[in-house]
This record gives C-alpha cells, sequence and structure tokens, in this order.
C-alpha cells in the first residue's frame, strides 16, 4: 500500500506534466461573475463538483476503465468525451489525457494510446496494479487540490483557507471513492449544471487565467 500512495503521489502530483494548473473547470468565470468569492464559496462549488458534477462523473469513468476488457476501453473513452458539456471541458480531459498517456509511456514503457484523463489514469493504475479505490480518492484529491490553487491565484485566497478547504473535502474524495468501486458507464451522471454554464461562458469571455 505505501508503494501504490508514493506510485499515485507521482502520477497525480502537480509537477507531474499534464498542464492541470492552466485549466480552471469553468471556475474562473464563476469567480468572475461574483459566484465564488470566499473559501466558503469555494468549498460548496467544490462539493457540488464532487456529489453531482464534474468530479464525480471523473470518477466514474476512472472505475469503469480499471479492470475494463481492452475491447471496451475505447467505448468508455467516447462516452468521456461526449459526457463533456462544452468544447474547453473536452480540451481540458482530451489535451490532459494525452500528456498523460505521453508521459506514462515514456517513463514506465506502457502504452495507453491517447485517452482521456480519468480514463488514462484508470487504465494506468490498472498496469501499475494500484489499488483502485486509493487511486480514485487521490484523482479527487488531485482535481480539488488543482482547482483551489486557481482560486488562491483569483479569489485571491489565502493559503491557510486553501489548505482548510482541502481538508474540509479529502472526507468527500475517500467516501465518494469507496462508493464508486466497480461502477460502471450506468453510473454516469452531471447535474451540476451551474458549473457547465460556467464552462461554456469561459468560451467567450473576453480576459482570461485559465485555458478552460
Amino acid at each position: 500500500m505505501t508503494t501504490d500512495v508514493l506510485t499515485l503521489s507521482q502520477l497525480l502530483s502537480p509537477s507531474f506534466p499534464v498542464g492541470a494548473f492552466a485549466y480552471s473547470h469553468g471556475l474562473e468565470t464563476a469567480m468572475s461573475e461574483g459566484r465564488v468569492v470566499s473559501a466558503q464559496s469555494l468549498q460548496s462549488w467544490l462539493l457540488d463538483l464532487l456529489e453531482y458534477g464534474g468530479a464525480r462523473s471523473d470518477a466514474v469513468l476512472l472505475s469503469a476503465s480499471f479492470g475494463a476488457p481492452k475491447n471496451t476501453v475505447a467505448k468508455i473513452d467516447a462516452h468521456a468525451r461526449s459526457f463533456a458539456a462544452s468544447a474547453e471541458r473536452l480540451k481540458e480531459t482530451d489535451l490532459q489525457g494525452a500528456a498523460f498517456c505521453e508521459t506514462v509511456e515514456t517513463v514506465w514503457g506502457i502504452e495507453l494510446g491517447r485517452l482521456c484523463y480519468p480514463v488514462a489514469v484508470g487504465r494506468a493504475a490498472e498496469a501499475l496494479s494500484l489499488d483502485p479505490e486509493l487511486a480514485t480518492a487521490m484523482y479527487l484529491q488531485s482535481f480539488i487540490a488543482n482547482l483551489t490553487a486557481a482560486a488562491m491565484r483569483l479569489v485571491p485566497l489565502g493559503q491557510v483557507d486553501g489548505q482548510k478547504t482541502q481538508i474540509a473535502l479529502k472526507p468527500h474524495c475517500t467516501e465518494i471513492a469507496k462508493q464508486l468501486q466497480s461502477s460502471t458507464l450506468d453510473d454516469l451522471h452531471n447535474c451540476a449544471w451551474l458549473s457547465d454554464i460556467a464552462a461554456m461562458r469561459h468560451e467567450t469571455q473576453y480576459s482570461r487565467v485559465f485555458r478552460t
């Protein structure tokens, strides 16, 4: 288990070259429109993503891709792409996934092809014999950490509040990972519409720091 934690920490580290720092998952628009202006509103926004939105659907896709027969991986990846609610969301998962696959192949010699980010993480976790529940929980933690870092740059949100936000959401990451073990594409859903709308509006936002 210790080895699993260290390997996943590397795969999901901000230093792993997927360019996660460049994406805000629509959060930049939510902040510019005054919807996320404090640690409390940020935590509420991120919790909705975990329970109803993109973070949860990513976790389902990761779990579904772990252990899936090779001939069904393309179907899972196609669902991941079609489930992206906007052009920028598709760019976010596609480009991060492509960078992740390329790095995993270069470092570990594991050929993943070109997969969306959560699907690629699930397939890599299986290939490296990592614990699927732990992989899902740490993926969700990484998702939250990246958006918290974005908020720290734009709200502005202090570093202490950023850490408190991540601590508050950590139990949700572990619980959702536990709930979604052995989940399939039938478990895929999303009702965090405000986040999706924010992502769509970001595509035409005049002044932007993030790509999404």
